[in-house]
């Protein structure tokens, strides 16, 4: 990933969205029903007694007309009702007489009874505060609230049709105190379930937010032109996003494609440009300076001739000589007229340059892993650091001509301390790569020129290792070819040649 991607943070993930909104609306739904509870319950739940007590009441008065009032049965019935509901109640008849009870201070209830019967009289010591909810022309449905201890209760009393004065109630202390149970049962369910759903709720998030995030990586990879990086979907049970990562992998290979497509063709463009003017130029330029190369190899190749021809020399150890001669200047002749057929296809555009993308470290290792023997001849010591792959955009074998070039410069100008560095500098979406070594400094006078062709600095020197001075020129046409950078530095102890390219 690149370093302006890395540093972009996601202010708030999905993970914490979906937490926030998962709290809040669990917590909203549980303070809802504490406000539904607190404003309704206590009285949904007094409406639910009221029904409880005059079914009650209603019960005895139908057991007195069917005569079953009187029987063992209808005791047993009767304690399960007021066990059941938590009710009390008393049966009195016209003379005070108590006929059934449930409650414990039965004689203090059929006082409260009489009361309500006859009204304010002399033997109530003190006014009750009643709360009449219900009254007919047999009973009366009230919350009426207790002197004595100082509690409410919800009651019901009248007199039934068989005459029996009936008087059944509840405590409204219960009923709040249910209430209060409830709400805090509520209250900790709530929390509970918004503790185990935040733990559900974060491997869930975890498992879906997982391959958005993979998604997220691929698609920042592909925006710095980086189309390695792949979805890894499940082979069954796909979901949108196995399918979505799916589609994500063949736009990478389809833009991979493209993408090499266009530079291609966006350098051989380029190249029409910049060298349609100067075809004609190249072409004279090409003709003079090889006639001018090419003379001394032939003069020389022509006087050796001549001399074995018309039998200079006779002793055999001079004729081998003679003939070393010819044919060392043969070969020059035959690597110039090499190098000279590459520079030809570079400078005239008939060679194709092919962007692709490619290690650069790599391929600087396997170069020089491959002139270990060239090395060694010229007792040299290569120094590299343990760099980490870096991907270029370029020309993977014109590159590795450049290298080349740079290298065998390098060797052939080694002196001093012999040692020869290569390092690799990245700036700017780009890699410098330089090829240092221990010698003499390049004259100041020559540095402009050692890029044309069969310019030679020292030329007895380069006559020595059978340079040609079109080396650099090769390697000046690679880069241009490319349209990118290259150049070269004196140090006190040495010269330094350098290219740049792209790095994805």
């Amino acid at each position: 990933m690149s370093k302006n991607a890395s540093e972009k943070k996601v202010r708030r993930s999905l993970r914490v969205e979906f937490s926030i909104l998962f709290i809040v609306v669990m917590a909203g739904m549980i303070g809802m029903c504490l406000v539904i509870n607190k404003a309704f319950l206590e009285r949904v739940y007094l409406n639910h007694q009221m029904g409880v007590v005059k079914e009650a009441y209603q019960n005895i008065d139908d057991a007195s007309d069917d005569g079953s009032f009187t029987t063992d049965e209808y005791d047993i019935e009767l304690q399960q009702i007021c066990d059941r509901y938590g009710i009390e109640l008393i049966v009195l008849d016209a003379d005070s007489q108590m006929i059934k009870s449930s409650s414990g201070d039965a004689d203090y209830m059929a006082s409260v009874l009489w009361e309500n019967l006859i009204g304010d009289t002399m033997m109530r010591r003190m006014p009750r505060q009643r709360d009449i909810l219900e009254k007919t022309d047999t009973y009366t449905v009230q919350i009426e609230m207790d002197n004595r201890t100082n509690s409410e209760y919800l009651e019901i009393w009248g007199v039934i049709d068989t005459g029996y004065i009936v008087m059944v109630r509840c405590a409204m202390a219960g009923i709040r105190e249910s209430i209060g149970i409830f709400n805090r049962f509520i209250s900790f369910v709530g929390i509970l379930a918004i503790i185990i759903g935040s733990c559900l709720l974060i491997y869930l998030t975890n498992k879906i937010t997982r391959p958005i995030l993979q998604l997220s990586d691929i698609s920042s990879e592909m925006k710095d032109l980086n189309f390695e990086a792949k979805y890894k979907s499940k082979e069954k049970n796909k979901n949108e996003l196995d399918i979505l990562g799916d589609n994500i992998n063949e736009l990478s290979e389809t833009l991979e494609t493209t993408i090499k497509e266009l530079k291609t063709a966006n350098n051989e463009l380029k190249q029409d440009i910049a060298h349609k003017e100067e075809i004609d130029e190249m072409r004279r330029e090409f003709l003079s300076n090889v006639s001018h190369e090419l003379k001394t190899p032939i003069a020389l190749i022509q006087g050796y001739a001549e001399g074995l021809d018309e039998g200079v020399i006779d002793d055999p150890e001079s004729m081998k000589f003679y003939c070393d001669v010819i044919r060392d200047e043969a070969s020059k002749m035959d690597t110039l007229v090499k190098k000279l057929l590459t520079l030809n296809q570079l400078e005239f555009g008939n060679d194709v340059v092919k962007m692709e993308r490619f290690d650069i470290v790599q391929t600087l290792k396997n170069y020089i892993k491959s002139a270990e023997i060239l090395t060694k001849q010229k007792n040299a010591t290569v120094r590299m650091a343990d760099y980490t792959p870096l991907y270029v955009w370029a020309d993977a074998f014109k590159i590795e001509e450049v290298i080349m070039n740079y290298y065998s410069n390098a060797l052939n100008h080694l002196d001093g301390e012999g040692i020869i560095e290569i390092k690799l500098e990245q700036k700017d979406g780009k890699v410098r790569v330089s090829v240092f070594n221990t010698g003499e400094p390049i004259p100041e006078d020559s540095i402009d020129h050692i890029w044309e062709k069969f310019y030679k600095v020292d030329k007895a020197r380069t006559r020595e290792y059978g340079g040609s001075g079109v080396g650099l020129s090769i390697v000046k046409a690679i880069m241009e070819s490319m349209h990118q950078e290259y150049g070269v530095k004196n140090y006190d102890n040495g010269v330094e040649f350098w290219f740049e390219l792209e790095t994805v």
